[in-house]
């Protein structure tokens, strides 16, 4: 017979449930964005320019296509790579609009949103130590999913003086051997930069000579004003090193539709659905309806959206600088990324007190790495009357800080 007090005894207390997380999930930074919005969230006096959505609500015959899919009882799983006709439809588009042709059968998966389409590409490419370069300022989710995949991130700095292009001489100050894949955002968020045919012949050569595979995120490709996007997967012999990541969210206001794809070689997509097929089965079926009615009877509505933003693009950058920001002329995306530093403010003190003391939210440009700081990021993707107002606080905000 056991003794009492032999027996094992119930543990009493757990641990901190920090100890048991995951150090890359433990220790990765909240949203910079999302801190800002939240903030704003429940003020009604608060005019946000934070998050990048546009302000757009999903066209009618988009929202009709998913709402009679339903009510003929489409609900069920699709192919892991996604519809057929979807993807049929993703690659003509494509090839339509920027000259860059994929076979739908095994180089487009279907996923849920761009995001998604990052985050597998990481992760079927990373082992771990592989450097991944990431130009900045830069989107948000690059580095911590590098991070989270065994990968380290390498900050590549570009500068408003150059319209925050990517430059060679920045790359190879930061490539090592252990360098694997280039993320590329162009259009940009947040600077709103773009690339031309020119900028990206010397990176492709690079790429080429340095034998990395680049993820080409052109989720804001349709949102260019006075030049057409060139994506990077069309320059001369980078398709087969290339994956190019896009979506539904930005041209087609379809946000919350969680919508993406991406394109590559077959056996870089192969391993991405591998692990798609895994993790998240495949896109919502309905979502996927209504993306195939967007690229089928939604080109011009997507237009209509596009010469809107350059109408406010032009208002928001005109409206800085008239209040004395410096601010580069963003020819992408529906962000401006004005300066600061002539306040005296860092990035993260001027949004703090523009929001407490006017009421404009807006995102802090340090939250984007390299080259951010001293910066803000604006979306323009409100509408005309709220970015009047807007501009007109934040000038008032830097008439009293010029004051003190």
């Amino acid at each position: 017979m056991i003794k009492e007090e032999e027996k094992p005894q119930p543990q009493t207390s757990l641990r901190s449930m920090r100890d048991y997380l995951a150090p890359g999930a433990r220790d990765m930074k909240p949203s910079g964005i999302r801190r800002f919005f939240d903030l704003a969230a429940g003020r009604k006096d608060i005019i946000t320019l934070g998050v990048g959505e546009p302000d757009f609500v999903t066209p009618w015959h988009v929202r009709d296509a998913c709402i009679y899919s339903l009510e003929r009882g489409k609900t069920q799983y699709t192919s892991n790579a996604g519809m057929p006709e979807l993807r049929e439809a993703i690659g003509q588009y494509l090839n339509d609009s920027f000259q860059v042709k994929y076979n739908p059968a095994d180089e487009i998966l279907v996923t849920v949103g761009g995001s998604e389409a990052i985050d597998l590409a990481l992760r079927a490419l990373i082992t771990p130590g592989d450097e991944i370069l990431v130009p900045e300022p830069c989107y948000i989710t690059y580095s911590p999913i590098t991070t989270l995949s065994g990968g380290v991130a390498v900050g590549v700095e570009t500068f408003a003086e150059d319209n925050f292009k990517l430059r060679v001489e920045s790359l190879q100050a930061a490539l090592t051997p252990r360098s694997k894949v280039l993320i590329l955002c162009y259009p940009s968020n947040p600077t709103g930069g773009i690339m031309t045919y020119e900028d990206w012949l010397p990176i492709a050569k690079f790429a080429e000579e340095n034998d990395l595979i680049v993820i080409s995120d052109e989720i804001y490709a349709e949102l260019t004003y006075g030049m057409k996007h060139v994506s990077f997967a069309a320059m001369p012999g980078m398709k087969e090193r290339t994956i190019l990541v896009s979506g539904f969210s930005k041209a087609f206001a379809m946000t919350g539709w969680r919508m993406g794809y991406a394109c590559g070689h077959p056996e870089l997509i192969g391993a991405m659905l591998k692990i798609h097929q895994y993790t998240i089965m495949c896109a919502p079926i309905m979502g996927q309806i209504a993306a195939l009615e967007a690229l089928r009877n939604g080109l011009e509505e997507k237009d209509r959206m596009v010469e809107s933003y350059n109408q406010r693009r032009r208002i928001v950058v005109q409206g800085f600088r008239q209040i004395g920001l410096e601010c580069h002329e963003p020819q992408g995306a529906f962000y401006a990324f004005p300066s600061v530093k002539s306040t005296g403010l860092t990035s993260e003190e001027f949004a703090t007190r523009l929001l407490q003391e006017y009421s404009v939210a807006a995102v802090p440009g340090d939250v984007f790495g390299k080259g951010g700081e001293g910066h803000l990021r604006c979306s323009y993707a409100s509408s005309i009357a709220n970015l009047t107002e807007a501009i007109d606080r934040i000038g008032q905000f830097v008439q009293k800080l010029k004051a003190n």
